[in-house]
């Protein structure tokens, strides 16, 4: 049985057993006070104010037996896949790799780099730890959707312009059928979140679709269920 969304830039249909939810990068270095995107000077509450929507969304992907796939950027504690030109871009002594309060910035196994406690994976669920910004580059994410027979993704996670961008372009030239759910992502800064979203949609859906949780969720409870 198919879904639809009332999205932008036009209706968005789907099949749960084909579709798989993508929680981008919610990560403690990112979401909380003294990880790496408050080293940074960036104000976290901007995204940490998303994560109970995040948590109703992964309960909805849950209850309607989707696919739940987390991502974390990250990297091997040798650094051996992070270029110099990406860990050199930071400000200095809060680099990727080095000590901050959570453990050693955006490095596996470093307590920093876990996703946070409220949208924890379960047994089960896809755990993906991405080297790159998009979700795809160096990792096994495409073939483990193709392996489950996924046609459709739902996004969200941060940031909207960066990590959540990067992984929707790569999807669409895979051919995924991309969905992000806008109050589900967030961004240090507004503006740039909200230049995504119109980017995204635009050209009749040149990336993908766009629409509020509610939207969703009115689609999913209008549906039959059968006990």
């Amino acid at each position: 049985m198919s879904t639809t969304v009332a999205a932008q830039p036009g209706p968005f249909i789907f099949e749960a057993a084909r579709t798989a939810l993508v929680v981008i990068d919610m990560q403690r270095d990112f979401i909380e006070p003294g990880g790496f995107g408050a080293a940074l000077g960036n104000d976290v509450t901007l995204l940490a104010d998303i994560v109970p929507t995040v948590a109703t969304l992964l309960a909805l992907a849950r209850r309607d037996g989707w696919l739940v796939v987390h991502t974390r950027e990250s990297h091997a504690q040798d650094l051996s896949d992070c270029p110099p030109a990406k860990r050199l871009r930071g400000a200095p002594h809060a680099r990727i790799g080095d000590a901050g309060p959570m453990g050693r910035i955006l490095i596996r196994g470093e307590p920093g780099n876990a996703i946070v406690d409220a949208l924890a994976p379960l047994d089960g669920e896809v755990v993906i730890d991405k080297p790159g910004k998009g979700a795809f580059y160096a990792t096994t994410l495409d073939s483990d959707l193709r392996a489950r027979g996924i046609t459709h993704l739902v996004f969200a996670g941060v940031t909207t312009e960066v990590c959540v961008q990067t992984s929707m372009r790569e999807a669409n030239d895979r051919g995924y059928d991309c969905l992000l759910i806008e109050d589900a992502t967030a961004s240090y800064f507004p503006a740039f979140r909200q230049a995504t979203l119109e980017m995204v949609r635009s050209q009749g859906g040149i990336v993908g679709w766009t629409a509020p949780f509610v939207a969703l969720t009115e689609a999913t409870e209008s549906e039959p269920r059968w006990k």
